[in-house]
């Protein structure tokens, strides 16, 4: 890590900092918080019933906890997930995911489908950081393949802060192969290899606020869908997808990654992870994972969640890479029980939110409709505990 200074003393021993860290001013606010303090690792129950996770965290620091397969919902926390506000009910509909940011305005965008798509997508707005919702209209301008995409289900969307598409906002979405919701239900039970088979992932993004929206090309592999992205230091998109079909005799239980140069326009350089399951090992069905980049441009510092186990959805892990998701030397257990679909974000510097990380997930049994979703808050002293920091972190 850089060097921090302490009262006119330079210091590169990360002990000292432990010691005093009421004294530490580095070249980073946050990352400093996270690693200086003491560990802290916090569970707390957000909602009892219903599936689909998505975390944020808005531009005043509040935690936007979002979660609903019949009807979308909110939890907010303005103390840094100390304590948790009453739940509020956005629409019916099921979470398209993608809940974004839109750094520029403060504005807070949710997507909700009729049902499990495809199926009619409705928009809403928060103009004070997740308190009351309004519904507004977009347009979503088609893919080369004139494809309008479904929203459901993928990790947060993110507003880009570098270069040429400094302020564009993008979330991940995908295409079904089927024109409705009963089809795919028919499909599903009847031809779940053709259903598959030709669908894909890609990505919304908008240049006016989130209310005119482009379609990306599509991900380079069919069979994908369930997807994340965050941008690293120069500018550059990593996207990384769930595959719920394979032909290619490719490793079918590790997730695929690619790279976008033009903000999320077109996806190229794909490859398999050779450290990131998909879900159970022995499965060949995966799940939604969480992703997010931590606020620290010293180096790409990368968190993932999803489960590490054989043979159920079970043992909720975080990855860690820092490398912008080349490698994941790290990982460490957040819940060793069921552990399902889940979503991740990390705080604001001068909040109560800072130096922390979340993660929304859904825990319980799937054949009981699952018990909900817990909320997961920890810091990087915890999450590095016994770790050489100074190996890791630059």
């Amino acid at each position: 890590m850089k060097d921090c200074k302490i009262t006119g003393l330079k210091i590169r021993d990360i002990l000292l900092v432990i010691l005093l860290p009421q004294l530490v001013i580095c070249q980073n606010q946050w990352m400093s918080k996270s690693i200086s303090e003491e560990p802290i690792f916090e569970t707390k129950q957000l909602f009892f019933e219903e599936r689909m996770p998505n975390v944020v965290v808005a531009t005043d620091g509040s935690i936007i906890a979002s979660f609903g397969k019949t009807k979308l919902m909110v939890k907010r926390s303005e103390d840094g997930g100390k304590t948790w506000g009453p739940k509020i009910n956005i629409a019916d509909g099921i979470h398209g995911g993608g809940l974004t940011v839109d750094e520029k305005s403060g504005d807070i965008i949710a997507f909700i489908e009729e049902e499990h798509p495809p199926s009619e997508l409705k928009t809403f707005r928060s103009k004070d950081n997740g308190k009351s919702w309004e519904p507004y209209k977009i347009k979503i301008i088609p893919d080369k393949n004139g494809i309008i995409p479904s929203m459901h289900m993928n990790e947060h969307g993110i507003t880009l802060r570098k270069g040429k598409y400094k302020g564009r906002l993008i979330r991940p979405s995908r295409y079904y192969n089927v024109e409705s919701s009963s089809k795919r239900k028919w499909m599903y039970s009847n031809a779940k290899e053709k259903l598959w088979k030709e669908q894909y992932t890609n990505a919304i993004f908008s240049d006016d606020g989130g209310y005119t929206w482009f379609t990306s090309e599509p991900f380079p592999a069919n069979g994908t869908g369930e997807a994340a992205l965050v941008e690293l230091n120069d500018g550059s998109l990593y996207y990384n997808s769930r595959r719920h079909f394979y032909n290619d005799g490719n490793n079918h239980r590790m997730r695929l990654a690619a790279s976008s140069n033009d903000g999320g326009e077109t996806w190229d350089n794909m490859y398999i992870s050779d450290e990131l399951p998909d879900g159970p090992k022995n499965l060949d069905y995966g799940l939604m994972a969480g992703l997010d980049r931590l606020p620290y441009n010293e180096q790409d510092i990368l968190i993932f969640s999803n489960v590490d186990s054989k043979n159920e959805r079970e043992n909720g892990m975080i990855w860690i890479s820092f490398d912008g998701g080349k490698t994941w030397p790290l990982k460490k257990s957040i819940d060793q029980g069921k552990y399902k679909y889940s979503s991740i974000t990390v705080g604001r510097e001068n909040t109560p939110s800072e130096g922390f990380i979340y993660v929304l997930y859904e825990f319980g049994d799937f054949q009981n409709n699952y018990a909900g979703a817990k909320i997961a808050k920890f810091n990087m002293s915890w999450l590095l505990l016994g770790k050489d920091i100074d190996k890791y972190v630059k």
